[in-house]
């Protein structure tokens, strides 16, 4: 999981409002809905000492529809200028909660999030096809259709007239060829400039397989077939739509299965990858991190209770004050903030990813770990007894 939606608070002073809402819609008369349960965090935030102005540009901004009718969750960020984050959850929180303080309560909020996956939904037909596009954590589309691509080829049906029928027939799945290569050709365009993580293909049971096989490798490859879709009337849009969604939450469990992995194999060989806190730290300030694995199978996870110390560069994160000053930021310009906190800013601040795994699904010292982008001769190694004065990790190279 990319976390780019947390870039517009980087270099932002505090204090900060967080937000984690149950966003779901009231479902009978009577019942609580977003702006109630608005209101009972709002008395928390009042007594907490939160500017009654950006309350108020919260109340504003919590009060419009943000468009979902099932069970979800709402996560917003501001400070002194407004909301800077506003973002919609798959999964509503067990229990609304805010926060008032220097720096923005992340934790619950990162791990209630889910990958984005940049979705183009292609319906066709025996002419052509319409495009949507979408990006964000629930995996649907929404709003008119973007694109259309017209196949070129009118003579689409067959007939069934004396002599006629087999030259009929001829031209017609001729020019269902053509139209399918012409879709298939402007799919691997649209894939090669904008870069979708997944391309479902609906619509014509006759079509859908000659587009597909059109396609070139590579936009073969992040496509599914999904049933139930088209561009005509009749369509069960629901039902079309939770399937889409299906084929979304696979695509995200087989990119977490792929990271686990990776860092499993990394972490046997003792290179490329590296666990436990301090080490942790160590390749964040270094800009070397790929992808952050950490426990999610609670909020307790083995750093929760930690602190680290940070500058005013996002990567500038060191375990102690002296740690920081040896890399040369002042006493002056150096703070402390909750450990988780201070990883997911370096997180951020170098573009990599965090994948969240269950209790035992890997080794992790700390509840945290990473595979690295690159290493050298210095990169703390699970291989052998680093610079990292964690002592448990000689526990298995002495």
């Amino acid at each position: 999981m990319h976390l780019h939606w947390l870039k517009p608070l980087l270099g932002r002073p505090g204090p900060f409002v967080t937000v984690h809402l149950d966003a779901s819609p009231a479902e009978v008369a009577g019942e609580s809905g977003p702006v109630d349960r608005w209101r009972s965090v709002r008395r928390d935030l009042e007594r907490d000492g939160a500017p009654q102005a950006l309350l108020d540009e919260l109340s504003d901004r919590i009060a419009q529809p943000d468009g979902r009718r099932d069970a979800h969750g709402r996560a917003l960020i501001a400070d002194a200028d407004g909301v800077v984050v506003d973002r919609v959850l798959l999964e509503a929180p067990a229990t609304s909660s805010g926060s008032y303080g220097p720096v923005p309560a992340l934790g619950p909020v990162v791990r209630a999030s889910e990958e984005s996956v940049r979705l183009l939904v292609v319906a066709v037909d025996r002419t052509g096809a319409d495009l949507r596009w979408a990006e964000g954590d629930d995996g649907e589309y929404r709003g008119p259709v973007s694109e259309t691509v017209d196949g070129g080829h009118d003579d689409v049906h067959k007939v069934r007239e004396s002599g006629l029928e087999r030259r009929g027939q001829t031209r017609a799945e001729d020019s269902w060829q053509r139209n399918a290569e012409a879709v298939a050709a402007a799919l691997d365009s649209r894939v090669r400039d904008r870069r979708p993580d997944l391309v479902v293909l609906t619509g014509d049971v006759r079509m859908v397989p000659l587009v597909r096989d059109a396609l070139g490798q590579h936009a073969r490859e992040l496509t599914v077939e999904v049933p139930g879709g088209g561009r005509g009337d009749g369509i069960h849009e629901a039902a079309f739509r939770a399937r889409v969604a299906e084929a979304v939450g696979e695509r995200r469990a087989r990119r977490r299965a792929a990271h686990v992995e990776g860092y499993r194999e990394a972490l046997g060989r003792g290179e490329g990858a590296v666990t436990g806190l301090d080490d942790v730290v160590e390749v964040l300030r270094r800009g070397q991190v790929d992808e952050l694995i950490v426990d999610g199978s609670g909020p307790d996870g083995g750093f929760a209770e930690r602190t680290l110390w940070v500058g005013p560069g996002v990567l500038q994160v060191a375990v102690s004050r002296s740690d920081l000053t040896s890399i040369g930021v002042m006493d002056g310009d150096a703070r402390e903030m909750p450990a988780e906190v201070a990883v997911m800013r370096a997180v951020v601040g170098q573009d990599a990813g965090v994948t969240f795994v269950e209790d035992g699904d890997v080794e992790l010292v700390d509840g945290i770990g990473a595979t690295l982008r690159w290493a050298d001769e210095s990169t703390p190694s699970e291989a052998v007894p680093s610079q990292s004065d964690d002592l448990r990790r000689l526990r298995t190279v002495l």
